[in-house]
């Protein structure tokens, strides 16, 4: 396990860091995206492709089971203690699965591929085949998930804060896909009784999260009194574990779950609950 140094404690590790320990053998670099396109036109030097829709999800939009997370991970060249960095369009997101997982030494780099691409630092089109370790993984610490059973019971409970980190668009219901789009079958708003807060303004332009002070800020909003813990949720979790990361993380609270179901997962049960405004 690596010391960084950093702000966010062991967590984030920035460009300088990452190139300098690139080639280490113990580290393992994972770029997570909805599809290859970005990937396969270049990457960073080493990182191997976490595609969510074919590696994460399965095709009803759920995570996929223990048996395939472990397969994905092994495949990854991953053991037990290796230093696994995430960047990417959701990089929040495998540093979320690993943790679920109890995965010890997970960071996450902090800046965008294109930031780092723009800097000349190490960029390949070669795509790795790590050597397949033989990776056994605990049971899952449910204390970091929150089922759709879970979120229904939240929905008038007073200690548990339901956060909507979609676009104002997704929440008002005017559409049900970030993209624009709608889901056949599916219907379009958000959770009863969600605060909403986009999660647009956690990082900078160059894709570094915010300091402390102003991630403080942002979320100040979701801390009615009383509420104890917090359920973010997004359309198919990427965003929701980019909230979880930070506040989890970045500002030390415990008590949040990712309902990692989310919009795709409760949308399109006619039986949910669903609100417009």
């Amino acid at each position: 396990m690596y010391d960084t140094g950093d702000a966010g404690g062991d967590v984030l590790v920035d460009a300088p860091w990452l190139e300098e320990h690139l080639h280490d053998p113990g580290l393992r670099l994972i770029e997570i995206d909805v599809n290859a396109t970005a990937y396969d036109r270049g990457h960073i030097e080493g990182a191997v492709l976490w595609n969510v829709y074919r590696d994460l999800k399965d095709g009803n939009y759920q995570l996929v089971d223990t048996p395939a997370v472990q397969k994905l991970i092994a495949g990854s060249g991953i053991a037990p203690d290796s230093t696994v960095v995430f960047y990417g369009y959701g990089p929040a997101m495998g540093f979320w699965l690993m943790k679920l997982y109890g995965h010890t030494d997970v960071r996450v780099l902090d800046c965008s591929r294109g930031t780092w691409q723009e800097a000349g630092r190490p960029w390949t089109t070669e795509v790795p085949a790590p050597a397949t370790t033989d990776y056994r993984l605990p049971d899952q610490d449910e204390r970091l998930r929150a089922d759709r059973t879970r979120v229904q019971s939240a929905i008038d409970d007073p200690s548990v804060t339901i956060l909507d980190v979609r676009s104002d668009l997704e929440f008002r219901g005017e559409r049900f896909w970030p993209s624009g789009g709608l889901e056949p079958g599916g219907r379009a708003g958000h959770i009863p009784s969600a605060v909403h807060l986009s999660i647009d303004a956690l990082r900078d332009d160059g894709g570094a999260f915010r300091n402390v002070e102003e991630l403080r800020e942002i979320f100040a909003p979701i801390d009615p009194a009383g509420a104890r813990e917090v359920i973010p949720y997004c359309t198919i979790g990427i965003r929701a574990c980019t909230a979880w990361f930070a506040l989890t993380y970045l500002l030390g609270r415990e008590d949040v779950r990712v309902y990692d179901g989310s919009w795709a997962e409760w949308g399109r049960i006619p039986e949910s609950p669903v609100e417009t405004s």
